[in-house]
């Protein structure tokens, strides 16, 4: 981090412009039945539990279940209050029981897919590759098929259950829109070996991101914890009951007046972080609605089809020899059209 310098203090509501809500009711008491089944969930509400809607109630308990999940397991009678069907409408009560029946998973039969894999480096080891946007890393719903999962198992034949029967190789990963440098483990001893660093934070990695706004001041770092968001579970912000620590580093490369080209170095890796910190500093990714809303919306004559961010630089200790290994992938020709565009505008400084 000696090339960054500078660091502003950590980012708070008065600095950065963004409220925060602290979640004041009680949490409720999680209690179990004598002999549960392991598909069901229990909460009692407690006496000093505030009136609220049950779906609402139930996305603020951490729960892996979105308010529109919520709502079809009621209407559906997955989830039941005292042994009834509620709608989603209903107001909890003091000592309601809360019953949610998780249905067993579906085991997913992956099928090696011939996707073509730009890949910048490859050992006995391990891959590391460049994933161009669009490509989802691991299947999910909605994406059961044409993942880079199903394209390493092509490439790799070998893979089997490594990280995991429907994750094989995979050590991290980057959202569908994002572009760049990935590594993939191809036996248990390099995944456990690259995990080991992902979990203490000592891989390398660099990001370039388009964002909205002229950046100031010119590097810094955002210190934001960050987790599932209180009200919309499909999100990552500050309004959370499970914070983590996040910090990312900034630097500016270009400033084209309405965007700046940014570099970010993570210091933590949070899910979305560099996508929510960059909102909550007011410099939204450009092409991404889900943090920046129209904040994120490009100017016109500038073509932005996918959120503008792009894993620039990815350096780590090979998990069998020891040795440092450092790779670099070049802006991917969207975001250098994207730039392109505007350093055209009549209005761009050129000075960064």
């Amino acid at each position: 981090m000696g090339d960054l310098p500078f660091r502003t203090p950590n980012v708070t509501d008065a600095a950065w412009g963004s409220g925060t809500h602290t979640h004041m009711t009680r949490q409720p008491n999680r209690s179990q039945p004598k002999d549960p089944a392991p598909d069901l969930t229990v909460i009692t509400v407690t006496a000093g539990e505030a009136p609220d809607r049950i779906d609402r109630f139930l996305s603020r308990q951490g729960l892996p279940l979105s308010r529109s999940r919520i709502q079809r397991g009621l209407e559906d009678g997955v989830i039941d209050v005292n042994g009834r069907r509620v709608k989603a409408s209903y107001t909890i009560r003091p000592a309601d029981r809360i019953v949610i029946r998780h249905p067993p998973p579906t085991r997913l039969e992956l099928r090696p897919e011939p996707i073509p894999l730009a890949i910048v480096y490859e050992d006995a080891d391990l891959l590391v590759l460049d994933k161009p946007a669009g490509l989802v890393v691991h299947p999910a719903p909605g994406h059961y098929s044409g993942t880079l999962v199903h394209a390493l198992l092509h490439h790799c034949r070998d893979l089997g259950g490594i990280g995991g029967r429907e994750r094989p190789g995979i050590v991290h990963r980057l959202d569908k829109d994002t572009s760049g440098l990935l590594v993939v483990a191809k036996h248990d001893a390099a995944h456990t070996g690259l995990m080991r660093q992902f979990k203490v934070h000592s891989i390398t990695r660099r990001y370039l991101a388009l964002v909205a706004g002229d950046v100031r001041p010119r590097r810094g770092t955002i210190d934001l914890a960050i987790g599932r968001d209180l009200w919309d579970r499909k999100k990552i912000s500050a309004r959370t009951t499970s914070p983590r620590s996040a910090v990312s580093h900034y630097q500016v490369v270009e400033r084209f007046g309405p965007a700046t080209l940014v570099g970010v170095t993570l210091e933590t890796g949070r899910t979305h972080q560099i996508r929510v910190h960059m909102a909550h500093a007011g410099y939204p990714v450009l092409g991404d609605p889900v943090y920046g809303g129209r904040r994120a919306v490009a100017p016109p004559d500038v073509p932005v089809a996918r959120q503008m961010l792009h894993a620039h630089q990815l350096g780590f200790l090979h998990p069998v020899s020891g040795g440092f290994l450092e790779f670099t992938s070049a802006l991917p020709a969207d975001m250098d059209t994207a730039c392109r565009a505007l350093r055209a505008a009549p209005h761009t400084p050129r000075e960064a």
